[in-house]
């Protein structure tokens, strides 16, 4: 029985895809920020797409081993936006939205492959397949999990700027106990299971969408890479 959540001989393909999912993610909410009028982020080097600038060593270690993680949070000075709440909302929503997009372009090149009919060894059709499936499960799981409404995951600072001042002012008095439920949730199975572990089957209606816009263009879904 393995230690970890997947094969071990999976690990450089894990690595390679939380890199590249996390550098994007954080990268997302940078860019976003700058386009909006805030350049905090900008100016501490983090509208890049190098994984040095915004990974977390330990945060990703604890990804691997464990499923959960964190990368460096992108700095935002929301008083420098034109519109704040407005703004706001695009800041925060980018970061899993990206990882939409990153689910999207690999569905993509998979039914580009599939409708090419590439000539490909089978070691290398296997590896592919491998890559593939971490890379949706992964981005996928990332856009998920961010979106849960608890401090300090992107779905709370998104809800709170549809709250009214002072439910605001409310909500970051009990942030501190509210961040307290979040790592319950999170460190003990069986709250995790209840409530958390839920969440990740909405995979299935994302994916089902997505093959069915390429569908559209390719007369049918592809057909690897599935949760």
């Amino acid at each position: 029985m393995s230690l970890f959540w997947f094969q071990i001989e999976h690990l450089p393909f894990i690595i390679l895809v939380m890199v590249i999912a996390f550098s994007v993610h954080e990268f997302a909410h940078a860019w976003t920020a700058y386009k909006c009028g805030d350049d905090t982020a900008y100016r501490e080097g983090r509208v890049t797409l190098n994984p040095m600038a915004h990974l977390d060593w330990m945060g990703l270690l604890l990804l691997v081993v464990a499923g959960f993680g964190w990368a460096k949070p992108v700095p935002v000075r929301p008083s420098r936006f034109k519109h704040p709440r407005l703004m706001s909302i695009l800041v925060t929503a980018a970061g899993p939205f990206s990882n939409l997009v990153l689910v999207f372009l690999c569905k993509l090149v998979i039914a580009i492959l599939n409708a090419a009919h590439v000539d490909l060894s089978d070691a290398m059709i296997e590896t592919l397949n491998v890559l593939f499936f971490y890379w949706v499960v992964i981005n996928l799981n990332l856009l998920i999990f961010n979106l849960i409404p608890l401090p300090p995951l992107d779905g709370y600072r998104i809800l709170e700027q549809f709250m009214p001042l002072h439910l605001r002012i409310r909500m970051m008095q009990y942030e501190q106990w509210t961040f307290f439920l979040f790592l319950l949730l999170i460190f003990v199975p069986p709250l995790r299971a209840m409530t958390i572990t839920p969440l990740f089957s909405l995979r299935g209606p994302i994916l089902s969408g997505i093959d069915a816009l390429l569908a559209v263009f390719f007369g049918h879904p592809p057909t690897t890479a599935t949760v």
